[in-house]
This record gives structure tokens, sequence and C-alpha cells, in this order.
């Protein structure tokens, strides 16, 4: 496996630093991916009541042979935010394509270490990049050759971004890739607050455990003085934007410093972090973005039970 890794800690002390001093205050949910951060999301996964994983895998499964069938050649594909590989790994077991190079694109080495172990022994090639998705969709175009290339964007991870900046997100996508190209996006879909609650605030609170390990690294890897104990995990559903909020919540009044950065923070008790946020779709409007973005109409596979949408965008 070749990895291409940026500067991964600046990047993340200065994210961290510019994050902290808004108002409110925020903490980007990328960087939960460390990897005690990717144990603890592949354990959410596992939970009956996150379904996201679940659901777009069976789609996968399903539907693989489909969602390739426009190649009838050797083609390469390339992940943003790979994880675990298990997903990737599904379309190439199931889609009797003729793959030979993926590119694996995760902040994460645990993951990218995960994912390589998954994939390689089912394609010839394998690169991977430590960095952002930034990172990955400027690195593409120098690991590709003439083969036609399919960019996945699973998990939802769309979901992460505001509206204006997954539209943004999409546009740059669209500019990396070029005729005879594709996209396989997976959005999760709008549903009952009920349910999309317990899927990002379980009984088990392992999802809480996932929260608040961001802190452990910050405290870890730059020095920071977070009591664990002293921050709450809370989800809210907020109905008019339509995404789940998650956040940690100062339990008393308290003091904190990263000493890598030398930021000094005073919370007040009730305070909050604001850690991630997960936005939900209809599937038309999946396809609007899509066409606003430049791609051509997209074609989905709907798993209705559990509200779950894949969309092929073709170039």
């Amino acid at each position: 496996m070749v990895i291409l890794d940026s500067d991964a800690r600046a990047l993340f002390a200065a994210d961290i630093t510019a994050s902290l001093q808004r108002s409110p205050r925020e903490l980007p949910s990328k960087y939960f991916y460390d990897a005690l951060g990717s144990a603890l999301f592949e354990a959410i996964c596992q939970l009956p009541w996150y379904r996201i994983t679940r659901s777009e895998s069976a789609l996968l499964a399903t539907h693989a042979a489909e969602i390739l069938s426009t190649y009838d050649g050797p083609l390469d594909l390339a992940e943003l935010g790979c994880g675990s590989g298990n997903k990737l790994a599904t379309l190439l077991e199931h889609g009797g394509a003729s793959v030979l190079r993926v590119q694996l694109i995760d902040l994460s080495r645990a993951a990218l270490e995960m994912a390589h172990s998954q994939v390689a022994p089912l394609v010839v090639e394998v690169v991977a990049l430590a960095g952002t998705y930034e990172d990955g969709l400027a690195q593409v175009p120098a690991n590709r050759d003439d083969r036609p290339l399919m960019m996945l964007f699973l998990g939802s991870n769309i979901g992460n971004f505001d509206r204006p900046s997954a539209d943004a997100l999409l546009s740059k996508i669209r500019r990396t890739l070029r005729p005879g190209d594709a996209l396989l996006l997976g959005a999760d879909l709008t549903k009952p607050a009920h349910d999309l609650l317990l899927a990002y605030d379980d009984p088990l609170q392992v999802t809480a455990a996932f929260n608040r390990n961001i802190l452990r690294r910050i405290n870890d890897e730059l020095g920071g003085t977070f009591a664990l104990d002293g921050f709450a995990h809370r989800a809210c559903w907020n109905g008019r934007e339509r995404r789940v909020e998650m956040h940690l919540v100062s339990t008393r009044r308290q003091a904190v410093r990263v000493a890598a950065t030398g930021l000094d923070i005073a919370f007040e008790s009730g305070e909050s972090i604001w850690t991630e946020s997960s936005y939900k779709y209809d599937p038309e409007e999946i396809l609007a973005a899509g066409a606003a973005a430049g791609f051509g109409r997209g074609r989905q596979w709907i798993d209705h039970l559990a509200r779950f949408a894949l969309t092929r965008f073709d170039v």
C-alpha cells in the first residue's frame, strides 16, 4: 500500500484552535476518526438503532452489478472517506467488474489500514491517502490512468456538510471527474425524529463515547486538559434545517487549556460544543443537487424501510 500523507497534526491543531473560538463553539467531526474513534464508529455501525451502514451495504450487495453495469472493460474506483472498506469490498465482490486500481482517501490511518486489508485481495493496486476530501480530490487525477473511474462517497458523509458546502463539494467532485466517469453517492433520508435520535443517542451510550473521544484525542495529541466526565453527550433534531446535531455540553463551570496551541477556554455550565451535523435528504433533493453540480440525471436505489438512498451520477 502506498500512503500519501498530509501534514495532519498541524492541520488538526489549527482547526481545533479556530473551531473552539467560534460562537457557538465547534469541533470538526472529521477529527472523530483516530484509531479509537474509528473502532468506536465500527461499533456504532453494529447497533440496532443505527441502520445506515446495514441498509447501504444491503443495497450495494443487491445492486452492485447494476451500479457497475455500464462498464464493459477495466475501471478504477476511488472512495472519499473509505472507513473500514467494508462497503467498497461489498461492491467489488458483487459487482462483477474488472477493477484494477482503488484509491482510498481517509483522515484516519487506522481506517486506511483496515480498508487496505479488505480490498487489496480484490484488486491489482491500492493507493491510499491520509488526508481530507480536498487532499484526495487533488491527488486523484495524478493517480489514475485512461480507464474510467467511479468515485464513491458513501455512508451519508455528505450529510456532515451544510447544504451550501455539500453543493460545493459535489461541484468539486464533478470537476475532478471526466467524461465516462461516475459518482456513487450514499445519503440518509428524512425519517421520524424518534428513529433519528435513537441512532445518534443510543441506549448503550456507544455514540456518547464516540463523541467524547474527540476530547480525549485533543488531550493526548495537543496537550488538552478536557475532563471527559465534565461534558455530556447530547443529540437533538433540528426540524427546520432537517439535521441531527451532536453536542458536548459542559456539566459545570470549568477552564480548559490546549497546551500545543496556547488556547485557554472558560466554559460555563450548560455551554456546548457543536461536534457534528447530520443532514437528511429527500430523494428528489439528491437528484437536484447532482444536476446543479453538473452531473447528468441520477439513477437511484432506495431502501424505503430504512430510508436510505444510493444514487449514481454519470459524467
